[in-house]
């Protein structure tokens, strides 16, 4: 069974039991931007324990379930270019045998190893007033002020007439209160001939919902920077946790780049006025997370700023003789890896997200609401189940939106907005799931045919450059002559993702590219769309991929239960690390490499390996192996 959003939580901070019994309004949930299936945030843990019981009760174990799932052969991922001999290994076993470090715009591999706060800044110390300015205001003035302050005056504003009204004494009214008291405005207002001067809080109401913001030392940068550590949940989910706790809105946060769900990830993140006291509260509330490495910035991060990741991955039981594995791993190393787009990519359902997006290109979005809502084999949570049959039953979208506890799935998203403008205005009730959730299937199709694509470049040319092939220069495609292709291998070469303003390789793949799309009942020469999001412009995509700090050892093990690699989190509790034995029942392969942004791990992986990576095969490995 899958965590939901709120696994993390059970553990409410005694200061903050009170804001969190508070209702808020849930934030939206988005897919990652690199596929993936939708999210499914639930509250009600109850409900998921009733439908592990179901299914148990039904005797479909998930491994069941994924055998409607896809497998590389459908989504096109079929060559490889390494030379040695293939073996087994389970991937992804435990979430900890996937860990991943950011690699930040400087190059720095991002890690947590600092839990503690920075100190607080003093700020340059105001001027000082002359003592008639301070003597100015009278006792029971200051007293209405400091009311006002702190949000105790009713009213709203303090207004102190000006007896002696000359510009030098309303002058010094006003110097007095902003120095006595931060986060009061001043004006003048004539009322009757008579002046007055009138203080109130700058942002009014707004004000009392975010006090920070009067606060904030000026010497100070606007947004704390931290690093934050999570076991088995992916950025977006990270991001609601934290908004949650904090009580503000997930657009606060920004990141460089989202990671997966199943692996201990490290990245860096950046958040507008918070401070560094107040995050670091939450290392005592929340389980699976870990926040530190504070500093405060005067920018945000912006996503795809970010150099690459860096990963440690172990491959569980793996059956290959270390001959094997140093032939797998030096060919990684010198030759690299097919640079397809992983199964994360299409979906884990019966019906992967590529066709809705051949459906949205194709106009047809009757077909769209049918292949996003209809019931489908394959792993699913019983409420959808009954979602799906309920719409199937009655087309009625209220009825189906009413099997829903959680409206904030993408299923969800799109009943409700068929509730509001119906099936005649399908476009628009589709425009209700988030925008990222619904580029996520066109895009999901460009890269299946990418992916098909390239394995027929491969299979053709093997990795020489070819007359026709493409390559980057200053940012712009060229077509290689023969003469050029001569100096130049596989790595040099890109594909083009298909779009209005790409072109393509002008040997027989290329014409691939036409007959392909033609197949789906779509026109290459005619990418855009009446709806300008699903217009594809098209990009390029290196064929070849080139890890960096690659390095290997294989181990030893008895309980296949253990952690076999050194987390953040452990070094900072001073916990040691495994120990391996001279000889174990179980051998693992313990790999570690760099890869720069929207590249797969799973594919340099599967290079290794030899061998399917999608869930349904690995799913199977595992249940042979634990029987």
């Amino acid at each position: 069974m899958e965590e939901t959003v709120q696994g993390g939580e059970k553990r409410v901070c005694p200061q903050e039991e009170e804001e969190a019994a508070v209702p808020t309004k849930k934030p939206r949930v988005h897919d990652e931007d690199n596929g993936g299936n939708s999210k499914q945030p639930v509250d009600e843990e109850e409900e998921e324990d009733d439908e592990v019981e179901k299914v148990e009760e039904e005797g479909e174990t998930f491994a069941d379930m994924m055998k409607h799932g896809l497998t590389e052969l459908d989504v096109g991922i079929l060559k490889f270019i390494s030379d040695h001999k293939g073996f087994s290994g389970i991937l992804k076993e435990r979430y900890s045998d996937f860990v991943v470090h950011e690699i930040n715009r400087e190059g720095k591999t991002v890690q947590l190893d600092d839990l503690s706060v920075p100190p607080e800044v003093e700020e340059e110390p105001e001027p000082e007033q002359p003592p008639e300015d301070l003597e100015i205001l009278t006792e029971e003035q200051k007293k209405e002020l400091e009311e006002l302050q702190l949000f105790k005056n009713k009213e709203g504003d303090v207004s102190i007439e000006v007896v002696d009204d000359t510009k030098e004494k309303r002058t010094q009214i006003h110097k007095a209160i902003k120095t006595q008291f931060p986060g009061l405005e001043t004006k003048t207002e004539e009322r009757d001939t008579r002046k007055f001067i009138v203080a109130y809080h700058a942002a009014g109401k707004k004000a009392l919902a975010a006090p920070r913001k009067h606060s904030w030392p000026k010497n100070r940068g606007n947004f704390c920077h931290f690093v934050l550590y999570k076991e088995n949940k992916d950025t977006m989910d990270s991001i609601n946790v934290l908004s949650k706790f904090l009580r503000l809105r997930p657009n606060v946060f920004s990141y460089m780049g989202t990671k997966d769900k199943r692996a201990i990830t490290v990245q860096e993140i950046a958040v507008h006025k918070i401070t560094a006291e107040r995050l670091s509260h939450l290392n005592k509330c929340l389980m699976n997370f870990k926040l530190g490495n504070f500093c405060y910035k005067n920018h945000p991060l912006k996503l795809g700023e970010l150099q690459g990741n860096h990963f440690k991955v172990v491959l569980r039981n793996i059956s290959g003789s270390d001959e094997q594995v140093e032939q797998a791993l030096s060919s990684l190393k010198e030759t690299g890896f097919i640079n397809y787009y992983g199964m994360q990519r299409f979906g884990t359902t019966a019906v992967p997200t590529y066709q809705v997006g051949k459906a949205i290109l194709r106009n047809e979005w009757n077909e769209v609401i049918d292949l996003i809502l209809k019931p489908r084999p394959g792993a699913e949570k019983g409420y959808l189940v009954r979602c799906r049959e309920e719409w199937a039953k009655s087309q009625d979208p209220e009825a189906a939106l009413k099997k829903l506890p959680v409206k904030r799935c993408v299923e969800g998203q799109l009943l409700r907005g068929l509730c509001i403008y119906s099936k005649k205005n399908i476009i628009t009730a589709f425009s209700m799931i988030p925008r990222n959730n619904r580029l996520m299937y066109i895009h999901s199709y460009q890269s299946v045919v990418w992916n098909t694509m390239v394995s027929r470049r491969i299979e053709a040319f093997g990795l020489k450059a070819v007359e026709g092939d493409l390559v980057l220069r200053g940012g712009a495609a060229h077509l290689l002559s023969a003469e050029q292709a001569e100096g130049l291998t596989i790595h040099d070469i890109v594909m083009p993702l298909p779009g209005y303003d790409v072109i393509y390789p002008s040997h027989h793949v290329g014409q691939g590219y036409r007959e392909m799309l033609k197949a789906d009942n779509l026109d290459i020469d005619s990418m855009k769309h009446k709806v300008r999001d699903y217009s594809l412009a098209g990009a390029y995509r290196r064929v070849v991929i080139r890890p960096s700090d690659v390095s290997w050892e294989v181990v030893q093990y008895d309980d296949p239960r253990i952690s076999l690699v050194h987390t953040d989190v452990e070094k900072l509790e001073d916990k040691p690390g495994p120990v391996f034995n001279t000889e174990g029942k179980y051998r693992a392969l313990r790999m570690e490499f760099s890869l720069p942004p929207s590249t797969y791990a799973t594919m340099a992986i599967r290079e290794v390996l030899k061998m399917d990576t999608s869930i349904k095969n690995q799913t199977q490995l595992n249940t042979t192996w634990l029987n």
